[in-house]
């Protein structure tokens, strides 16, 4: 069994650490390490509140729920990625990079869960909106990448 826990992790390290490799080749705040950290974090922590208990089950009183540790890493991603948003001169910035903090977070959590198929696919998405957006607004837009996706104006 612990071999296939490892797998989890590394899956779920690996998955978000591409999605850091895009960022980071985009010169955004959270790179490479970051969402390699955050998949790693978030999968060992799945596959922890999965299997991390086997021993307290049968005891009378002890039930598992697998969702309460899932939901505590949701909640935290939600904190950490308020810290990168950042309200300057009437524009929002880091919100994409809030957001792919928290996705990777959900990639990893579907990687430990052992549902690799569905973490592959999300991270390829992923990966298509964050290339994708910068190809549309520099091809078709004209538009700087660095202001295209991680700007919001506000009134």
């Amino acid at each position: 069994m612990t071999g296939e826990y490892i797998l989890h992790i590394v899956v779920a390290a690996l998955l978000g650490g591409a999605i850091g490799l895009e960022r980071e080749y985009r010169s955004k705040e959270a790179g490479f390490r970051t969402h390699f950290l955050v998949g790693l974090g978030s999968g060992l922590l799945m596959v922890l509140s999965m299997h991390g208990f086997d021993d307290f089950m049968g005891i009378q009183g002890i039930q598992r729920d697998p969702s309460r540790m899932a939901a505590q890493v949701i909640s935290g991603m939600g904190f950490i990625g308020a810290g990168c948003i950042i309200f300057q001169k009437n524009a929002v910035k880091g919100l994409t990079t809030a957001a792919g903090l928290w996705v990777t977070s959900a990639i990893g959590m579907t990687a430990g869960a052992g549902m690799y198929a569905l973490a592959l696919v999300a991270t390829a998405l992923v990966l298509m909106c964050l290339e994708g957006s910068d190809f549309i607004h520099h091809n078709i837009f004209h538009e700087k990448p660095d202001n295209a996706e991680e700007n919001v104006s506000h009134p």
